[in-house]
């Protein structure tokens, strides 16, 4: 399986590793099928998303699709961090083996999860923005 040069560069040296304490949004999701599992921790200033961490039990994907999406997410207002899909992460990434595609969908989720989490906490609507699944094999399993 060919990895790119920075797929290998997130993995071993994985950017925002860790937790947010009061974090403005926490979202987690998973992937029953292989195991894989990701926090999201998002801090989040007058819309803004200030810094972004992440905790993620799985593969080398998906560590490093979960370190690209917290780069990618830092600075950008919530409405811009919904455009952060995973097809913007695996293109960040310079593109992703295809049996690991499904990494790139978590971090979405798993960014997605967070931002829904900080809108019901503050009782705000992001458009576009729809509830997380736990599950993320039951989204994606269509593709």
């Amino acid at each position: 399986m060919e990895y790119s040069a920075k797929v290998m560069d997130h993995f071993m040296n994985p950017r925002n590793v860790g937790e947010i304490e009061n974090a403005s949004g926490v979202g987690q999701v998973g992937n029953m099928k292989c195991g894989d599992i990701m926090k999201v921790y998002l801090q989040i200033e007058e819309g803004k998303i200030v810094d972004a961490k992440f905790k993620t039990f799985g593969c080398g994907a998906a560590v490093a699709t979960s370190s690209m999406a917290t780069e990618l997410v830092k600075g950008k207002t919530v409405q811009e961090a919904l455009q952060v899909t995973n097809k913007a992460v695996m293109e960040a990434l310079d593109g992703l083996p295809p049996v690991k595609v499904h990494c790139s969908c978590l971090a979405e989720e798993a960014l997605h999860a967070a931002l829904w989490d900080y809108a019901q906490k503050n009782n705000i609507v992001i458009e576009g923005l729809k509830e997380p699944v736990e599950d993320v094999e039951e989204l994606h399993h269509h593709e």
